[in-house]
Order: structure tokens, then sequence, then C-alpha cells
């Protein structure tokens, strides 16, 4: 097949889930089909990084982000139907780009990657000859209107009115957008019940971990020292890690050092730009904000901790630090949202509580139980190994555009 890719974002370096998971796909759909990758590039990525890509990709085009806070944004969006966040995507650049690849090669598939760069390929359709009209697939890591909602929800209320106006338009487009493609593709069993209520019909294609390079860390090895290191990783930029953090620091680590009987215990927070207004939440030594580590492998940091504590009440879809964790054989807990996206249980893959006590609580069983400790590690393993590698992922996806044109 030859397959056109719109993407939001390049991507490479792999610093966000959105990028890991598009890149490997990328990667393993590259292997049987020629893919064309046309997608907004951010002001630190480099001309390495677009090598990097092309190493996957028949061709990849490029248009420079534009500042997503800007004054002109705002107003644009505050006169118009678009939402804020559609209309810092919106650009002539990438929908004359499309025309010139839909005008100039057949493709039996149109990928989108995040629906509000979607508006670029339908702009750029009505002004080509894509007579074909060739099948769209919309790929959704949430549902976006779900996550906006969430942050309104926690904004001050004198901000309620004006976010709840965008927070519409959004769910209006996202909507529309999933109208607009032949299928549209979620990552999580919740957001594609979501997405069908409306009567449109979604597909199932879940996240995954290269399960070669995150290695199971022999349990020996991580019992071998006294401290231990509970682990929260994340790109701060995003709404639901600082949400998880805040929580974290607020209401789970005092539990933590209440119950933990003078065990040396760690709380390592891993992170790029990690925000002041976290760093201010807490004076305690026993608690670290790395941003160093940041750019080491990702799976050296797994191995290192003891336990991945993820909270996640903001979003949906499926973590990728909770796949990745439980590749390693780092013992995850986490909240029923995330244990319910990738069919995990409760006291067999990972563990699962949804109140700041619960989730204290279940640390605790993992730190002090070394039988329980042993078995969440080597089932959170398995589980990896049955369902989420990424060449497993990707026949999924191929098995999407295959229905579409046969």
């Amino acid at each position: 097949m030859k397959i056109l890719m719109v993407a939001s974002y390049l991507p490479y370096p792999l610093h966000s889930g959105g990028h890991v998971r598009l890149y490997n796909l990328i990667k393993e759909l590259s292997r049987k089909h020629e893919i064309t990758l046309i997608c907004e590039k951010r002001l630190h990525q480099t001309s390495e990084d677009i090598k990097e890509v092309e190493k996957i990709c028949k061709k990849v085009v490029t248009v420079e982000r534009r500042k997503q806070w800007s004054l002109k944004n705002m107003v644009k969006s505050a006169f118009s139907s678009h939402s804020f966040l559609v209309t810092g995507h919106m650009q002539a650049e990438m929908q004359e780009k499309i025309r010139e690849e839909l005008g100039g090669t057949s493709f039996d598939i149109i990928h989108v990657e995040t629906f509000y760069v979607m508006g670029n390929l339908l702009d750029a359709r009505l002004k080509t000859q894509d007579v074909r009209r060739t099948p769209i697939v919309l790929a959704e890591h949430n549902i976006e209107y779900q996550v906006y909602q969430r942050f309104v929800d926690g904004a001050p209320l004198f901000m309620h009115p004006l976010l709840s106006l965008d927070v519409a338009k959004i769910k209006q487009e996202e909507r529309a957008a999933w109208g607009d493609a032949a299928r549209v593709v979620a990552v999580s069993d919740s957001d594609k019940a979501v997405i069908e209520e409306g009567g449109i019909e979604a597909a199932l294609v879940a996240n995954g971990v290269n399960v070669e390079e995150f290695g199971l860390t022999p349990l020996r090895e991580r019992s071998a020292g006294h401290e231990r290191k509970i682990l929260f990783i994340g790109d701060f930029k995003w709404v639901q890690n600082r949400d998880s953090v805040e929580f974290i620091i607020k209401e789970i680590w005092p539990l933590l050092r209440e119950r933990s009987a003078g065990q040396a215990l760690k709380l390592w927070i891993v992170g790029r730009s990690i925000p002041d207004s976290i760093k201010n939440l807490i004076d305690d030594s026993d608690v670290i904000f790395d941003e160093e580590s940041s750019g080491r492998l990702t799976p050296e940091i797994f191995q290192e901790a003891d336990i991945l504590l993820a909270p996640i009440r903001v979003g949906g879809g499926t973590s990728y630090k909770i796949l990745e964790s439980m590749a390693c054989g780092t013992p995850v807990v986490t909240m029923q949202m995330s244990a319910s996206a990738i069919g995990a249980k409760d006291g067999e893959d990972l563990m699962v509580g949804q109140t700041a006590r619960e989730l204290a609580e279940k640390t605790i069983v993992l730190l002090q139980d070394q039988k329980t400790y042993e078995k969440i590690a080597t089932n959170g393993r398995k589980l990896i190994e049955e369902k989420y590698s990424w060449k497993m992922i990707a026949m999924e996806l191929e098995k999407v555009y295959l229905s579409l044109i046969h």
C-alpha cells in the first residue's frame, strides 16, 4: 500500500507517548508499505531528527509549527467557530504540501494523526483532483474534548465560562472529524465506546512497547539495595502528568511516609522542564525532582525504580509509562481507568486504587510483600509480551487499512 500520513508532530526524538507510538507504527508498517509523512516540526527539532524519520519513510515533508499561545490565535479563535486548539494547527503551508502530494501520487490510504490537523487535509482535498476519494483513517490518542473538560473542571471558577465555550467548540470539531473519516482508530476500549456512541465506526489499535528494548530486570537485582524508589515519569507539558504529580505529592506521599515503617523510601520524579509550581509543593529531601535523567534511556529508568506510581486521573487511552514499566518487570500502581484500558487485572498484572489511601496501601503491599511483588512483576511482563508488542499492534492497524480498500 501507498500510505499518506498527516500528523501534528514529527515523531522524533521519542520524548512523548505520541512520538513513540507514531514512530514505531511507521517503522513496522514501512517493512511492507510505502509511507509519505507530512507533519509539523517544532523549533527544537533538527535536521538530524528529520533524517531519523526519513530512514523509515519513503518521504518526509515538514512544516514549521506555529506558536500556539499567540495573540493572533487567541483573537482568531474568539471570533470564529474554530477552537483555540484547531486554530493553532490550521496552516496554509501544510494544506499546500498535502495538495502537492495528493496531486502527484495515488495513495491507497490517508492516515491522520490527531483530529486537530484534519481540517488541513479536508481543505486541501477541496482544491485538488482527489477523484478516488481515498479512505481516511483518523487516529485519536485521547478523546480530546474530555481531556480539556477535566482541565476546565479543575480551573478557577471565573475562567469556566470562557474555557467551557472552547471545550464546546473542540467537541463539535472532534465529532465532525470522526464523521469525515472512513474509520476512526481509538487506543482504548473506553475511547472506542465514546466514539461509537455517536454512530461512528471505530477500531481498537492500542499502544505498544518495544519488548526487546524494555528488558525484564532480574528480581534479585531489585532487592539488593535497602533504599526503595517510587517512580513517576512524564512530560510535564501535559496536564495529566502535572495533575498526577500534584496528587502524589499532596495526598499519596504523606500516607506512604506514614505507612512505610521506617523503610528508606524515595519519591523519584523524572521529566523534562518540571514546573516550579510543582517543585514548590514540597520541601523534602526524599522527594527527588530529576530533570537530568529524562535524557537517559527510558528502560534504564524503569529498571532502576522499584515501583511506578501512576495515578492518572485526566485523559484516556493507554499510558506508555504503564506499558513500559510492566515490560521491565517494574510493578505498577495506578487507577482503574488505566488498568481497564489495557485489560490488566488488579492484584494480578498490576495494583489498582481509586483513592489516595488505596493507592498508598497497594504501594505498601508491594514494598513489604516480596511474593506479591514478584507475581505482579512477572504477570505484568507476560501481559505485555502477549498483547502489546509493536509488531502485533501494527498488524491491527494494517487490518484496518485493508478493510477499507478491499
